[in-house]
């Protein structure tokens, strides 16, 4: 994270940023899986392994090039209202969901629905139901932010 920011913040051309993020991800993406063929380290996310760092390290970077390619190279902002709302209250937004707002929203999704409410689609796509509603009533709460224009700032 330090090394993109420090990459944007650089006063190199926007190509350069964007040719330099790209390397960088699929450097780390390839050095992560290398690590885990070679069973030098596995790729194993629930222990958050080196190789994993690395691995979803070069994910990330790939994701910065390709949004940085449509937000700012091509300045195409159309669809994107969902993740601003997100990214102006980024501090926000982590203390809801890491904070004890998510369960509180899960536990009321309960009172309010049942138990099973998230199985409306099947077993299998629980998870995905719940996770979901718990990021519409997250993104509900920072678009109020967002109108009232209340931004948590350090």
């Amino acid at each position: 994270g330090l090394l993109a920011g420090n990459a944007l913040n650089s006063s190199v051309t926007v190509k350069q940023k964007l040719n330099y993020f790209i390397i960088m991800g699929v450097g780390l993406l390839s050095l992560g899986i290398l690590l885990h063929i070679t069973q030098i380290n596995p790729v194993v996310k629930r222990i958050w392994t080196p190789a994993w760092t690395v691995f979803s390290g070069g994910i990330c970077y790939l994701f910065l090039a390709f949004f940085y390619h449509i937000v700012d190279v091509t300045n195409n902002r159309k669809g994107l209202f969902f993740f601003t709302v997100i990214g102006v209250n980024s501090i926000a937004a982590y203390v809801i969901a890491d904070g004890g707002i998510k369960d509180f929203l899960k536990d009321s999704l309960y009172i309010h629905f049942g138990r099973n409410f998230d199985q409306v689609f099947g077993a299998p796509f629980a998870t995905l139901v719940s996770g979901g509603l718990v990021l519409l009533f997250e993104w509900l709460i920072l678009y109020w932010m967002y109108k009232k224009k209340i931004f948590i700032k350090i």
